[in-house]
């Protein structure tokens, strides 16, 4: 029997998986593949990245369509995009190679369903009808530029991100109007696209977590170069940047004094220089890493410090699916059905997330407690394979409608 054709439309290339929403991603389309339907991934990446990840392609999809990326425009270049009516971050998603390579690929094969990674992709939906289609949002895409709003320190900052929080919010609610089911990935963010955009075709998908990748270790007890203290992310995002800073200038001071042989390490891609050069006292900066765990596993304290962000955040998962116990702020730890002093500790203050580390650094049965009900939790109700057949069925569901 034939199955039915899914094409996966995703404005970034998803390896290596060195982003919550490239890894949130991949586990989707990697329990997937080889089930219900036959699998077309469309995305940029260039020839020589297409051959390097064709092992871990072929284990995604069936078929991979690529456009050739458009270089990094350094942000002065970028500059006029901010008068532009798309936000920032869709409009430098909508290039002519992305445009051509989608709409001629979705014109000469029949689909029967299509599927867009991340609401700013929707720029690229053609024009005329589509197929049955998803939209697969990772967050209130919206609300993260409101958030900036609400913490950037300089009036003239606070006025960019207000200004992209309504193009976005204006671009959201039209975006979204167009698909026939739209995937969050939580209970809270499916509330507000149903609050605030009206819409009634919201389905929810679990966060998920690579259970055997991510395999259990028990916390270990700090090494005689000082307890560790780690936080993993992209470090070109905004809302890690910010969080990392804050948690830099404010936090670690404290810690510190009472612990100066502690160590923060800072793990993902592309930290700032602004950051790096600060050069903060126990502070090392890894840049990207093929492979995060041996960072965590040797730590005391997986820390969130998020003030900015939306939707969920994978890392606080593959960090309590590892182990390592976490401290984590309010939006941090945002959507996800855990609960505070028995899966994590919740610290929004400057103060609370210093005691909440030194805690973790000293207080060995606290760090085993924490350990084994957040991986107890985590295998119970988060494997991967339960969001990709989560996600699958919601893909049926917008064929059959």
């Amino acid at each position: 029997m034939t199955k039915p054709r899914l094409a996966f439309v995703s404005p970034v290339f998803l390896l290596p998986a060195d982003a919550g929403g490239k890894i949130r991603t991949g586990n989707i389309l990697r329990s997937m593949h080889g089930g219900a339907f036959e699998i077309t991934l469309i995305s940029p990446a260039t020839a020589e990245q297409a051959q390097r990840w064709a092992p871990e392609l072929a284990a995604m999809c069936d078929h991979f369509v690529r456009w050739e990326p458009q270089a990094a425009q350094p942000r002065w270049r970028r500059a006029g995009d901010l008068l532009g009516a798309l936000p920032v971050n869709v409009a430098s998603d909508r290039t002519p190679q992305a445009l051509r390579v989608v709409a001629q690929t979705l014109a000469a094969q029949r689909f029967d369903v299509v599927v867009f990674d991340f609401v700013h992709a929707a720029v690229l939906l053609p024009a005329g009808v589509l197929p049955p289609s998803v939209c697969f949002t990772h967050n209130v895409e919206a609300e993260i530029f409101k958030r900036h709003a609400e913490t950037a320190a300089q009036a003239p900052l606070r006025w960019l991100w207000r200004s992209q929080h309504r193009k976005m919010q204006a671009f959201e609610a039209q975006a979204l109007k167009r698909f026939t089911r739209v995937v969050a990935v939580s209970e809270r963010d499916a509330k507000q696209f149903e609050t605030h955009y009206g819409l009634d075709n919201v389905r929810t998908i679990p966060t998920g977590v690579d259970l055997d990748f991510f395999s259990w270790q028990a916390p270990q007890a700090p090494s005689a170069d000082g307890p560790v203290v780690v936080f993993t992310g992209s470090m070109d995002w905004e809302a890690n940047v910010d969080g990392i800073r804050f948690f830099i200038d404010e936090v670690w001071p404290r810690v510190l004094a009472q612990r100066p042989d502690a160590r923060l390490r800072v793990v993902g891609r592309n930290p700032p220089a602004s950051l790096v050069q600060k050069a903060a006292p126990r502070v090392s900066f890894t840049g990207f890493v093929d492979d995060v765990r041996e960072h965590v596993r040797d730590a005391q304290a997986f820390v969130i410090p998020l003030r900015v962000g939306g939707g969920t955040r994978i890392k606080a998962f593959e960090a309590m699916a590892m182990g390592c116990p976490v401290v984590s702020t309010a939006i941090g730890i945002e959507g996800l059905p855990v609960d505070a002093d028995r899966h994590y500790l919740l610290a929004d203050s400057a103060a609370a997330l210093a005691s909440g580390v030194l805690q973790l650094m000293t207080d060995a049965a606290a760090r085993q407690r924490l350990s084994e009900a957040a991986r107890e939790l985590v295998e119970a109700r988060f494997g991967h394979r339960v969001a990709g057949e989560r996600f699958e069925q919601i893909a049926l569901e917008a064929l059959q409608a």
